[in-house]
């Protein structure tokens, strides 16, 4: 892993995202090097050339976070990155962004793919409108670690249950949905008990990930190559729409608070169009 400790002049940043006005990305970068991962663009920006996942910017700051500009905000950890990476052990940078945070009356959301976020229970109970999400996609850990390099699935839902237990807000987030892989029921089955509420994303493919996700059903799913075909290359959107519906009658019949994030553009372009209603 290639480190390199850079300065920065804010850590906020507007976002894009439909549920969040900030966001705070500590690392430029993530050793998670999830294959699907979208976060590979940032190479554009930071003028890497080492493969997604083999580097590392550690970000410094000496500007204190504008507690006035995020009061009664929302504010989101992180988009672009995994705010407890393996390396925020060493960094600490995370912990003392919530240093700052912890005090200031706004809405925050952590997600994360790592156990290592339990070292910060004392400030994240500190904290006065907390969400924090798990991402998971399967319940196989052989699949996760095709795709990932973070925390085994069982010590993510652990993760999750010592959260809960300790009366934090949690948030299961099953991202990204593998069609005829992410079995979403078996996920809710195992952690309904600690987990107040689901977040749903379907797999986006684009960039230069799309083949190498491509070539990885081809090898390893072969039975499920056509229907991937017809979803990603011939921009089927079928799939989707009737997994959508199942979703929201599961979820309705069964009481599950969730939200679905399939059409993340149409969302994004609402909340541009509140924001711009509201000026």
């Amino acid at each position: 892993m290639i480190e390199n400790v850079i300065q920065t002049k804010d850590y906020l940043s507007k976002s894009n995202l439909p549920t969040s006005d900030f966001v705070i990305n500590p690392y430029v970068g993530c050793p998670h090097a999830c294959k699907y991962c979208y976060a590979c663009f940032m190479k554009r920006f930071t003028g890497h050339s080492e493969p997604w996942g083999t580097f590392l910017d550690i970000k410094h700051c000496d500007k204190p976070i504008n507690a006035k500009r995020i009061t009664g905000k929302s504010v989101f950890l992180s988009s672009v990155t995994d705010c407890y990476n393996e390396y925020e052990e060493k960094y600490r940078v995370t912990r003392k962004i919530l240093e700052q945070l912890a005090p200031i009356d706004c809405k925050l959301g952590i997600s994360t793919k790592s156990k290592l976020i339990l070292r910060d229970l004392d400030l994240l109970k500190q904290c006065k409108n907390l969400k924090v999400s798990m991402s998971i996609n399967t319940l196989d850990e052989t699949f996760k670690n095709d795709m990932d390099n973070a925390s085994s699935i069982l010590d993510r839902l652990n993760t999750l249950e010592e959260l809960h237990r300790q009366g934090i807000y949690t948030v299961l987030f099953i991202s990204p949905m593998f069609p005829q892989i992410t079995d979403f029921k078996a996920i809710l089955e195992r952690s309904h008990t600690f987990v107040d509420e689901y977040w749903f994303e379907n797999l986006n493919l684009r960039g230069s990930y799309k083949q190498t996700i491509l070539d990885y059903i081809e090898k390893n799913y072969p039975q499920l190559l056509p229907l991937y075909r017809a979803i990603y290359v011939q921009g089927d959107r079928g799939y989707w729409i009737a997994l959508s519906a199942e979703i929201d009658e599961y979820c309705r019949t069964n009481g599950i608070r969730y939200t679905n994030y399939f059409y993340h553009e149409e969302l994004v372009r609402e909340k541009r169009l509140r924001e711009t209603a509201e000026k």
